[in-house]
């Protein structure tokens, strides 16, 4: 490698300089690494404000200066993070420690002067310590429950990251055991958003694990081999290898992304998503589960998604909001006959509320509130895939997500023509479902 094609990656400030190597496609089209990102409409890294580097690391903590220095001076356009973040076990934290942050060696700091880096936030404050739930640090990863504490460390620390819109995330997975950068993986898979990035640097032989070696110098220093051969660590090679990953975050249930989910809860969550539709109301208990996942609804809302539900089994098509001056007299009829399922409750104020009719006001605010809980509870993806949809033009037609074949209830049986077995006595201006 060219020592001028090493030395111009960044400037004081920490903005790219001049377009660096590319490389070429299948059909010969040269392009950076970063053109793949603008063809995929991915905002760039290097824009965002914040800029972090979260590195997984085990006894060799010369990743983190490796990946720096793929990052600001093989990377086109540079990413050069504001800050730096390493999760890391007990034993990892000290070489951490001593050989980066200290004053001698301080490689971190020394690779900051070599190519003229900017301040970068790297204190032993961002080196985060895998714990046991008694808070007691781990020195190393061999158990199950150890690995599941990793698992819900990397969930913690890139949700956190991951809620900053004017962040851009770069996770590395070189450091530390082969679990710790699959569960790094997985989670910014699950969390990581367009402008976040995963990679693996790649060092060339002979400096591929040598204690001695940090990153290649502007300047030759001289390490040894196993043989004894000197080494000069001017003329290494560092790449970074960009590891492309399927982004599962718009999907996510709400209230996992709003924290204090575990790594399993999460899975289970991006898992649901990609199932097949399966929903089931238990009309006794007042829930339904939803691909898994129990949610528990209001009476009013229960039956209004349970009475398009049945309509759905029965090949009906969808149904138009009313008018704004009509009173739905054949709504009513059905909405009150699955109201009655829920309890002898049809002397309620649900029905004296459609005493003349059901009206546009009654329709809209109850599926508008029905959204909210299901978006609430099943996030995004689960609305739209059991919540209530239209059918995308005027007039506008209202029916369930959930394929006819995927809805069920307990209780009783699946057709929908044949009662259930707890029904209360309807008035007897309210008929049976038909």
């Amino acid at each position: 490698m060219k020592r001028d094609a090493i030395q111009r990656g960044v400037n004081h400030s920490g903005a790219p300089a001049s377009p660096g190597p590319v490389c070429k496609t299948d059909s010969s089209r040269r392009m950076t690494l970063d053109d793949h990102s603008r063809d995929l409409r991915f905002p760039e890294p290097h824009t965002f404000s914040r800029r972090v580097l979260l590195a997984v690391t085990g006894l060799s903590p010369q990743v983190v200066t490796e990946t720096l220095y793929a990052l600001t001076q093989k990377l086109k356009p540079a990413f050069v993070p504001t800050e730096v973040h390493l999760l890391t076990t007990a034993e990892g934290a000290e070489r951490a420690r001593l050989t980066l942050l200290s004053d001698d060696p301080g490689w971190f700091h020394r690779l900051r002067r070599d190519y003229d880096l900017p301040e970068i936030d790297f204190t032993e404050h961002n080196i985060h310590v895998i714990k046991t739930p008694d808070g007691i640090p781990i020195d190393d990863i061999r158990t199950r429950e150890e690995n599941e504490r990793v698992a819900d460390l990397l969930i913690e620390k890139i949700h956190e990251l991951t809620t900053d819109p004017n962040c851009a995330l770069h996770v590395s997975i070189a450091g530390g055991r082969k679990t710790m950068g699959f569960y790094a993986g997985y989670a910014i898979s699950l969390l990581g958003r367009p402008q976040d990035r995963l990679s693996h640097v790649l060092v060339g032989i002979p400096f591929e694990s040598k204690h001695e070696f940090f990153y290649p110098t502007p300047y030759p220093r001289v390490i040894h081999a196993q043989d004894n051969r000197p080494l000069d660590t001017s003329k290494a090679e560092v790449g970074l290898a960009d590891i492309p990953f399927v982004r599962l975050r718009p999907g996510m249930d709400d209230r996992l992304l709003s924290g204090n989910a575990t790594f399993s809860e999460v899975v289970a969550a991006a898992q649901r998503a990609l199932g097949p539709p399966v929903l089931e109301f238990d009309l006794d208990q007042q829930w339904i589960d939803a691909g898994g996942q129990r949610v528990h609804l209001p009476p009013a809302l229960l039956a209004f998604l349970s009475w398009l539900a049945r309509r759905a089994r029965a090949g009906k098509p969808g149904i138009k909001c009313p008018e704004k001056s009509e009173l739905n007299l054949e709504y009513k009829h059905e909405y009150l006959s699955e109201y009655a399922h829920l309890g002898d409750e049809l002397n309620s104020s649900i029905a004296m509320r459609l005493g003349a009719g059901m009206d546009k006001a009654f329709f809209e605010q109850t599926k508008s509130k029905l959204h909210r809980v299901l978006k609430d509870t099943l996030g995004p993806e689960g609305v739209r895939r059991y919540g209530v949809r239209d059918n995308g033009h005027r007039p506008r037609l209202y029916s369930i997500a959930a394929p006819p074949e995927s809805i069920h209830w307990s209780g009783g049986l699946d057709e929908p023509d044949v009662p259930l077995r707890k029904l209360a006595e309807p008035p007897s201006d309210v008929r049976r479902p038909l």
